[in-house]
């Protein structure tokens, strides 16, 4: 087990070094040829197109941009800045630009994070047309007076919009909604994790033997991809969702943290707090008013679809984070398999949390069935105190996770009890 475990960190790291040299962003090339890879793991995935300009809720779908080149050069026709080198190194969505210009007007269309002076930052302006190039404090303060020219070869054109979408059917028409996003460029905990996490969940629920929910995975761009996205679906997912994740930011080894829905007390939001508490006891509980992705769009009001987050290092809240200095160094194999895990057991826990209730009235009697020690001596009955407070709580109005929680036990704890006890008649499984 731990090889097969360990085999999947290594190929989400694999896809992630894959994809990490493609140019993203909402719409063109990057998030196609992103699709295409993911559509290669997974065949069944679908690539949807919405064309520039459809109206999505209060907003529209942007004009498509695709970049060709990019560059800063000196006089001495020495490129300083290049996007070939690094794609974050231009303003995200900037418009096409060939000029001459001195170092101080150059400075106007320059970005720089001067508190971390060797990260190039990750800059976009997606809705109102300019142009700029992003850089390394280091990098500026070396330039010398002079003229410099300034060439982006990019094109804003109308096009489409492109999201991947696909279903595992179960023995249920009811959903778990999976949704991570596609759209930015190289970023490691900041992107590539949740897509390459969520792909690997993706083939691990198509292994299953049998699901009792359908699972529904969305890959998007990041806010306009879920608008989009709900506005096509919205009534399919309020009738058929009763759980779902936001998948970001699971990559690093520092910690676990967990975001919740704006309810609060969903059944994702419950499974979620369930598997971290177990996993690591100090994991980091931020609240709705922290939220940052598209938890936004899902759980706003209107929507309201039970929609948690479980990442590992938060979006924010690291010291790389939107630079280039979130790469694949800080997303590790092991940083994925934990992230991977911690969002698989949540899974579990929704897919197996059923509502137990006993078939005997009054206290069974363990005794003639082999589950109750023959010998009672003080200190040896923490199992079977265990067992007894388990049973006292399946009335069948009561969830293995609901019993979980009250007894102080992991879920799994419990639902081994519950299916030993199943195997002896003593409980039946109510839905």
């Amino acid at each position: 087990m731990a090889n097969s475990i360990n085999s999947i960190g290594k190929s989400m790291h694999q896809w992630a070094q894959d994809l990490w040299p493609i140019p993203r962003s909402l719409t063109g090339e990057g998030v196609r040829q992103t699709l295409s890879y993911l559509q290669n793991i997974l065949p069944d995935l679908t690539i949807h197109a919405v064309p520039t300009g459809t109206q999505v809720f209060d907003w529209q779908v942007p004009e498509e941009w695709l970049i060709e080149e990019a560059y800063i050069e000196n006089e001495q026709g020495e490129r300083i800045v290049d996007f070939k080198n690094n794609n974050l190194h231009v303003l995200g969505y900037s418009v096409p630009v060939d000029v001459w210009l001195s170092l101080e007007e150059l400075k106007t269309y320059l970005y720089t994070q001067p508190d971390q002076p060797n990260a190039i930052p990750y800059v976009t302006s997606y809705y109102t047309k300019r142009w700029g190039f992003c850089l390394t404090q280091e990098q500026l303060n070396s330039l010398s007076s002079g003229q410099y020219h300034a060439v982006i070869k990019s094109e804003l054109k109308q096009g489409v919009l492109n999201y991947g979408e696909m279903l595992i059917k179960g023995e249920s028409e009811q959903e778990v909604f999976l949704s991570t996003y596609v759209c930015h460029p190289s970023m490691a905990n900041n992107e590539l994790s949740g897509p390459v996490v969520t792909t690997a969940l993706a083939q691990w629920l198509q292994a299953q033997p049998k699901l009792k929910y359908s699972y529904r995975i969305v890959f998007i761009t990041e806010t306009i991809g879920s608008i989009t996205y709900l506005s096509k679906n919205l009534e399919h997912l309020k009738q058929h969702v009763i759980a779902g994740f936001n998948i970001t930011c699971v990559g690093d080894e520092r910690c676990y943290s967990y975001l919740p829905s704006r309810n609060g007390e969903t059944l994702s939001d419950l499974a979620a707090q369930h598997v971290l508490k177990h996993i690591d006891a100090n994991y980091k509980t931020y609240s709705w008013l922290d939220r940052g992705s598209d938890e936004r769009q899902y759980c706003a009001p209107g929507i309201d679809l039970p929609m948690a987050t479980i990442m590992r290092s938060k979006y924010g809240e690291y010291p790389e984070y939107h630079t280039s200095l979130d790469d694949l160094n800080l997303v590790t194999p092991e940083g994925l398999q934990g992230g991977y895990e911690a969002i698989r057991q949540a899974i579990e826990i929704i897919e197996k949390n059923n509502k137990p209730q006993m078939l005997v009235f009054g206290e069974p009697q363990l005794g003639k069935r082999g589950l109750y020690p023959t010998i009672s001596q003080k200190g040896t009955g923490g199992s079977v105190r265990d067992m007894m407070n388990i049973i006292s709580y399946c009335d069948g109005n009561q969830s293995t996770l609901e019993i979980a929680e009250k007894t102080h036990l992991s879920f799994w704890d419990v639902q081994a009890v519950i299916e030993r006890l199943t195997q002896y008649d003593l409980i039946k499984i109510n839905a």
